[in-house]
């Protein structure tokens, strides 16, 4: 390397630093996600040997965006979406005193490890009766359960999956769901990231990988060996400060603002022109830009006075109790109709996760169900007859479900060898059931499917092979990759 070189090197590494400093001061600290994410999209954070995704789907894709939400704390399958009438024919029997006494031999099971009867290895073998009715609905006629009235009205948009089951019988199973392994086996993109990492941008102006609500039993990172440009950007449902960093440490005046970016731009320009092959360069200062427009785009997508008071009815913004979890949703299509990718939402975050009905499951049950049902009805709704449920897929996954047998009282306890989850719109089948679990909801028995067959179909209905975003030195395991659910594809 000669003198020269070395020269105009140190020079552009101090004029870097420098606009790093003086954009962080402006109050643009999150500047650092879009910069990653642009480098990684152009291929410039490489070591040159091996380029990253295109930003293309690998085949022609069904879906452009997902709305993932997940309910914290283990949802009952057995009180939502997989009625058991047996639990209440058998209630306060042993399962050895009931016809289904084998359901716990694991030699009739396909699982790969020593089955114990309940999650957490305890004895919860008194049958608990259904703490709430289940009604048929729509032209399928698929049973819910009837804390959960609103989105049963939608229920011909879903395909339920009765069938699922995991490993991780304590809340680590959260991290389990989100990235197909155990918290032990050390740090994993979550799928939110590896569609972040395989997909271009639809919105230049707003991040494309958005997190809302508390997250605490799974990881607060997505992206791990993918790099933290594809870690999900943390959004609050506040138009005054709905991001970290994203707004200056002071106000200034519209003149202010727009002196201070046509200063910035103008530097920008010169250095771009002293370096005009400098391709690295070009992104850095694109993803400065892109950083000063979420200072606008970004409040405005979760101002919600130019929605119709049908439409904030329609989530439950006029209900205290509807209305936190029926903002995060409404911001969700707002996004999902400026072109982002993909958007996750934990409800009842915090601690084990306010669905970790151990006890009095039914006030527990209710009251969650309440506050969730009418707002994703309302986004299901609302997808629909804007035209965007055909290229967003919903969905709605719990770490694990809960035992037919009773802890306590009054309440179930984890449950990890089956229960539901279901998906809507991005080319899903509506109105169908796949896969089932026996008389009592204990095992998955038909069509059973891991954590990562639910990822898998994501990405497959985004025009996505897992196989061909493996990094090299990173090769994963098969079940990581999981298997696609062709059965409720359209």
């Amino acid at each position: 390397m000669n003198s020269n070189r070395r020269i105009n090197e140190a020079d552009g590494n101090r004029m870097e630093m420098r606009r790093r400093q003086f954009l962080s001061h402006s109050g643009l600290g999150f500047a650092g996600l879009a910069l990653g994410a642009m480098l990684h999209r152009d291929g410039y954070s490489s070591d040159g040997t091996w380029q990253p995704p295109t930003g293309q789907p690998h085949f022609p894709a069904k879906a452009k965006s997902v709305i993932w939400l997940f309910m914290n704390g283990g949802v009952s399958h057995m009180e939502s979406f997989d009625p058991k009438p047996m639990l209440t024919k058998y209630a306060g029997k042993t399962i050895a005193e009931t016809p289904f006494a084998d359901v716990q031999d694991p030699k009739k099971l396909a699982i790969e490890r020593l089955v114990v009867p309940d999650g957490n290895g305890n004895q919860r073998n008194t049958l608990y009766p259904l703490q709430v009715g289940f009604k048929k609905h729509g032209e399928s006629g698929i049973e819910v359960s009837d804390w959960f009235p609103h989105i049963a009205r939608q229920v011909d948009k879903l395909a339920i999956v009765r069938s699922m089951w995991t490993t991780d019988s304590n809340h680590g199973a959260q991290t389990q769901f989100h990235s197909g392994r155990h918290q032990n086996d050390g740090d994993f993109p979550t799928l939110g990231a590896w569609v972040h990492y395989g997909l271009g941008s639809l919105n230049e102006d707003l991040p494309q990988f958005i997190s809302m609500g508390f997250r605490e039993y799974w990881n607060k990172k997505d992206g791990h060996y993918l790099g933290p440009e594809h870690d999900a950007v943390p959004l609050r449902v506040d138009p005054n400060s709905p991001l970290d960093f994203g707004k200056p440490a002071r106000e200034f005046s519209a003149d202010g603002k727009r002196i201070g970016s046509d200063l910035i731009h103008e530097l920008n320009s010169l250095r771009g022109q002293a370096y005009p092959h400098d391709q690295a360069l070009a992104a850095r200062i694109a993803s400065y830009e892109l950083a000063f427009r979420m200072q606008t785009s970004v409040p405005e997508v979760v101002d919600f006075s130019q929605e119709t008071a049908d439409t904030q009815t329609l989530y439950g913004l006029d209900d205290a109790h509807t209305r936190p979890f029926g903002m995060q949703l409404l911001a969700s299509r707002r996004l999902v109709e400026r072109g982002v990718r993909f958007i996750q939402i934990q409800h009842g975050g915090g601690g084990a996760g306010a669905w970790d009905a151990h006890g009095g499951l039914k006030g527990n049950h209710e009251n969650n169900s309440r506050a969730v049902d009418k707002p994703i009805a309302g986004l299901l709704s609302d997808l629909e007859r804007r035209g965007l449920l055909d290229d967003t897929i919903v969905v709605f996954a719990t770490e694990f479900g809960r035992t037919p047998g009773t802890q306590g009282s009054d309440g179930r306890d984890h449950h990890i060898f089956g229960f539901s989850v279901w998906m809507a719109g991005g080319g899903i089948k509506g109105g169908v059931v796949h896969g089932a679990t026996d008389e009592i909801g204990f095992h998955a028995v038909e069509n059973r499917h891991y954590v990562t067959d639910i990822h898998a179909t994501i990405l497959h209905q985004l025009g996505l092979d897992s196989r061909r975003l493996e990094i090299p030195g990173r090769k994963r395991i098969e079940i990581d990759h999981g298997k696609v659910i062709s059965e409720i594809l359209a």
